[in-house]
């Protein structure tokens, strides 16, 4: 017997056993993405958080936003087109472009900013100036989660 021979089933076994742990590094290498991703979007999350709701920035917009639709404040910031009210929309602009290239997931926005979004879309002035001045991406979001048109 020639020792090809003889060492024929071994090496058959150690192919097998490569491509078990060769299987095992990618399942671990997967896993690995997966959990560092998630980590990276509750840090996007918890950033995008403390700039909304703990820093004064948007409080106003937040305040003059929040109110029955169409309310003359609200036609009278679009209007004004005040650096505070395109910084708002900058802000929600970042938001959706960060959903768009799935650095957060459309659930966690809504969790967050649902109702201020929702706000924004019940007043016809600023779902008119989310759509022709250059805020694509919000105006996308807006529309396909069905706020834009409640106004």
């Amino acid at each position: 017997m020639s020792i090809s021979a003889a060492l024929a089933p071994w090496q058959e076994g150690v192919e097998t056993v490569s491509y078990i742990v060769a299987i095992v590094a990618a399942a671990g290498a997967s896993w690995t993405y997966h959990r560092n991703s998630q980590r990276e979007r509750a840090k996007w999350a918890v950033q995008l958080y403390e700039k909304f709701y703990e820093e004064n920035r948007y409080k106003a917009m937040r305040e003059a936003f929040d109110c029955d639709a169409n309310s003359a404040e609200a036609q009278s910031i679009v209007e004004e087109e005040q650096t505070a009210f395109t910084d708002y929309l900058n802000f929600f602009e970042l938001v959706c472009i960060l959903v768009r290239n799935k650095q957060l997931r459309k659930a966690d926005v809504l969790d967050l900013f649902q109702y201020y979004l929702g706000c924004l879309a019940r007043h016809k002035a600023v779902v008119d100036y989310i759509g022709t001045h250059g805020f694509e991406q919000l105006d996308r979001f807006l529309k396909e989660q069905s706020f834009a048109g409640k106004a």
